[in-house]
């Protein structure tokens, strides 16, 4: 059997998910995330982003999440901005675009939005009434490349945001692993103030499924709740997923978690790096993208599952290895030694 670096959620979720799921199985709860587990998890959220204003909300995936929070904030006519590489724009079978809304995209090769990326874009939107309006900047952190946002970089976009009259909104699909990462220096409560709108992925660390969408911008905050029952995402037996996060936000299990991914994606990275492997993104978070040569890759293809990202020419492709808050040492040890030998 093969072991996979496909993706983040091949495992099921944290045992001790579980054991709370079943050992509260009986427990007679009110519906639609009016139940005692999922106010307790909202509590603890809003303790360490340091809000207790803020408004928070549990639905079932990061596709839904982003199809949720772009549809409530935006009216028919205005649009998104996103770097090219954002989930948005490829992996979500135009979602935004079903609902109206047109998705500006801008190249950069590491996945990161800055202001100087976003000047031409409202330059080019000045034909005031016959071209969309700009109105949101949706980033991820980390990003689909595995890149994360310093906290200059994140102050420097907001402000610009709202110098422009934008709203900003961060795809935190991954936020566990960007903030756990060594070279992060952003804290949660930092997310909180400096963006209008952002979400907590559980799906892809420990959860059997479910982000936390979490609002501070006061004006996003009016019929948010309609929108997500509109979209079918008002789970009715919510503490399915109040229960999943009072597990993982208490005693911080969450970032736990996102820290032991990590810290085996960079394993596998300092073990290639030290044979001069080059890297398509330099990523310090659960994911990386080695360019090896393809015979490598057809070896390593017998005993382990990954993605070939990128060709770089004839010989050499880029592959995306994610690890898991499941990853345990011996498949990353038997990856670097089956590496090793094809050297």
């Amino acid at each position: 059997m093969k072991f996979s670096f496909k993706n983040d959620y091949s495992e099921g979720c944290h045992p001790q998910i579980l054991e709370s799921l079943l050992r509260n199985n009986l427990d007679q709860q009110a519906g639609y995330g009016e139940d005692d587990y999922s106010k307790k998890a909202k509590d603890l959220i809003k303790a360490k982003i340091e809000n207790q204003d803020a408004e928070i909300y549990f639905v079932s995936g990061g596709t839904q999440a982003n199809l949720i929070v772009i549809s409530s904030i935006l009216r028919p006519y205005q649009c998104v901005i996103s770097a090219s590489t954002g989930h948005i724009l490829n992996n979500e079978t135009g979602a935004i675009e079903a609902t109206g809304h047109k998705i500006l995209s801008i190249e950069k090769e590491n996945g990161k939005l800055c202001p100087e990326d976003i000047i031409p874009v409202l330059e080019s939107h000045q034909n005031v009434p016959h071209q969309v309006m700009p109105k949101l900047v949706y980033i991820s952190n980390s990003t689909e490349l595995g890149t994360i946002y310093t906290k200059k970089e994140l102050e420097n976009l907001s402000k610009f945001c709202k110098e422009n009259n934008l709203y900003l909104f961060m795809d935190g699909a991954r936020l566990g692993h960007a903030l756990t990462s060594e070279t992060n220096d952003l804290a949660l409560k930092d997310i909180a103030e400096l963006t209008d709108i952002f979400y907590l992925g559980g799906t892809k660390n420990g959860a059997l499924l479910g982000e936390v969408i979490i609002i501070t911008g006061n004006d996003l905050r009016p019929d948010f709740t309609f929108n997500i029952k509109q979209k079918g995402a008002l789970l009715a037996k919510g503490r399915l997923l109040g229960i999943q996060f009072l597990e993982l936000m208490k005693d911080d299990l969450y970032f736990d978690l996102a820290r032991n991914a990590n810290q085996q994606a960079m394993k596998i990275k300092k073990a290639l790096s030290e044979r001069g492997v080059l890297f398509l993104s330099d990523t310090s978070t659960n994911q990386i993208f080695p360019i090896l040569s393809n015979k490598i890759i057809e070896v390593l293809s017998e005993k382990f599952e990954f993605y070939i990202w990128k060709k770089i020419d004839e010989n050499l492709s880029a592959i995306r290895l994610i690890t898991s808050w499941n990853t345990q040492n011996e498949p990353v040890e038997e990856f670097i030694k089956t590496f090793n030998s094809e050297l």
